[in-house]
């Protein structure tokens, strides 16, 4: 596999042995063999980076969001699609992008000091527009613009000299400008016209082709939106790698071609994925491209989370910034990568080159991992910090030394229990969005496998942070689990083939009313409650918002012998709507 494309047996040896300037010994090695020892050696610093920066810059950023006085919905680089602007008039706009403000250093030195390894660039958006000089089209920012310079050439030197790996965004199946481009995405001018292969021929390889010759080694290419990418379609850019032979690929080239690292986009997955590496790319606010009036910035509390959480099941996070026309980078976003940096000067140990966490999600925080010989760190990131509270740590493993990384000499009680360690929180909090603790064990993580038990008052209390989410394959918005404050529930619950699951244990048997904590703005909502052959009818009342809840008695079961359980919410498909779920508890019928 070249860059994560070795698929049936595509490429030759011979085609392999050209890429990476090496004979292969006859008969030594597979063909996938090779591809996995080839696939490590080039993943292995992307692996140990885990935080890297998206810009999204171009013509659109002229608009902001706007064209002809009215707030364009979605996103800010889709303006011209969504506003079915014609080609030469969106091309008039390019007069206006003039980017003097553009310092690619002071770029560099931001994600430096955010914590970011990596930088990822859209070379090319949806619109056609290229970021450098082409010279297979005169829509780019040297021939269309009063700037008249490559911008990409600045920033790949800036990443050279302070150390920062860079790579390409690359939009190949998707142009608006040229013609035949906009066949994969629909077209409203006639100026769009043309044969989409056309189109692959003349634009889109000659110019990955110089990218791939022009800029010295890339690190990244990123495909996407690969629509009408059909097999034969995506083999055509194969060659091309190997111009790029230390290059990784994600998964959006198309034509089943599955690449180096999936793409899970504005979402964090519910566990890590099986077998791949994973990358999740979100935005600060509402938008990837500029748009002057989304002010609705992520707090740096949900940043570092969302950066925890992915790392805790083995990802990395590709953060998103939107440059102004002028060439600048919004000053909320400068904010919240700062305030980030400072917390990973601090716990930058827990986050870079860590693995994901040996066991489920705890209700605490989150938990990341480093093999160390003899010996594993266990890195606890502690959302909710209680002074005197204990927080279990399911290992059977002895413990050798608990600490905190924002001050090593500050050492805290680890003790045995029944079902794994526990850590005792003394004091106050090092840090109110996430204090990490390291808790060193011999050997590697031996995991007690945790139920959910019934309380003293033989509740059972079934959380949203504890839940197994179940998505069909395919599904364009996976629901989810989503933390901390309003947010802790499962939510994105668009699709009706998704369904929510617990397992519990109960010691002691009774009879249960069940109480369902939920939030939604829709009416007439149902979905179904199955539980030991139990089927209950859960109407769901709205509430007027996702984040307003009520709790639901819906009904009761009878739960005749000790053992264990599982609950089951699955939606009613002709009465489904949206809800977010935080919890069902089971109480005892006094």
């Amino acid at each position: 596999m070249i860059g994560g494309l070795w698929v049936r047996g595509f490429t030759p040896l011979a085609f392999l042995a050209t890429f990476v300037g090496v004979v292969l010994p006859c008969g030594a090695l597979s063909q996938e063999q090779w591809f996995e020892e080839s696939r490590d050696r080039r993943m292995k610093w992307w692996r140990e980076a885990r935080f890297g920066m998206f810009i999204h810059w171009g013509v659109y950023a002229v608009l902001g969001g706007i064209y002809k006085g009215k707030q364009i919905p979605g996103i800010g680089e889709w303006i011209m699609h969504r506003a079915r602007i014609p080609v030469a008039e969106y091309k008039e706009y390019a007069r206006q992008f003039n980017p003097v403000k553009y310092d690619p250093d002071a770029w560099v030195s931001l994600a430096r000091e955010a914590g970011m390894r990596y930088i990822v660039i859209t070379s090319k958006h949806h619109d056609g527009f290229a970021l450098f000089d082409s010279k297979v089209t005169d829509w780019d920012i040297v021939d269309a613009t009063p700037y008249g310079k490559d911008l990409l050439k600045p920033l790949v030197e800036a990443c050279r000299r302070q150390g920062v790996r860079i790579g390409f965004y690359y939009s190949q199946a998707q142009d608006w400008c040229h013609p035949g481009g906009a066949a994969a995405g629909g077209h409203w001018d006639k100026a769009q016209e043309g044969s989409f292969d056309e189109y692959l021929r003349k634009i889109a390889i000659p110019q990955v082709r110089e990218l791939f010759t022009n800029y010295g080694e890339l690190d990244i290419i990123w495909w996407d939106t690969p629509v009408n990418m059909t097999r034969e379609r995506a083999e055509l850019f194969l060659p091309l790698l190997k111009l790029q032979p230390n290059i990784v690929m994600n998964n959006r080239l198309g034509g089943g071609i599955h690449g180096d690292f999936e793409t899970p986009e504005q979402h964090i997955p519910e566990t890590a994925i099986v077998g791949r590496d994973f990358e999740v790319c979100m935005t600060m606010n509402d938008t990837w491209g500029y748009k002057v009036y989304d002010q609705n910035w992520k707090s740096t509390a949900t940043l570092i989370r969302n950066l925890v959480d992915i790392a805790s099941k083995g990802g990395n996070y590709l953060l998103n910034v939107g440059p102004t026309p002028e060439g600048e980078i919004p000053q909320p976003s400068i904010e919240r990568l700062r305030e980030m940096g400072k917390w990973l000067k601090v716990n930058g140990e827990a986050i870079y080159g860590t693995q994901a966490s040996p066991f489920r999600r705890p209700t605490w925080g989150r938990c990341t991992s480093r093999e160390l010989g003899d010996k594993t760190i266990l890195y606890l990131h502690v959302f909710d910090w209680k002074e005197g509270a204990k927080i279990d740590v399911h290992v059977n493993n002895e413990p050798i030394a608990c600490y905190l990384l924002a001050d090593r000499k500050r050492r805290l009680q680890v003790d045995r229990a029944e079902e794994g360690l526990t850590v005792q929180l003394e004091g106050d909090a090092p840090d109110k969005i996430c204090s990490v603790i390291a808790l060193e064990i011999k050997g590697k993580p031996v995991v007690i496998t945790q139920a959910i038990r019934q309380g003293a008052d033989f509740s059972v209390v079934l959380k949203a942070a504890d839940a197994t989410v179940h998505n069909p394959p395919g599904v364009s918005i996976p629901a989810r689990y989503e933390y901390g404050g309003p947010k802790d529930n499962i939510g994105f619950w668009f699709d009706p083939r998704s369904t929510v699951e617990w397992k519990f244990k109960v010691t002691k048997p009774l009879e249960f009313d069940v109480h369902v904590q939920v939030a939604t703005p829709s009416t007439n909502v149902q979905a179904r409650v199955l539980i030991n052959g139990q089927a209950l009818l859960m109407r769901v009342p709205t509430t007027g918002d996702y984040d307003k809840y009520t709790t639901v008695v819906i009904g009761r079961v009878k739960l005749e012998k000790a053992g264990e359980y599982t609950l089951r919410v699955e939606p009613v498909q002709d009465g489904w709507r949206p809800i977010n779920l935080r919890s069902v508890t089971l109480k005892p019928v006094k």
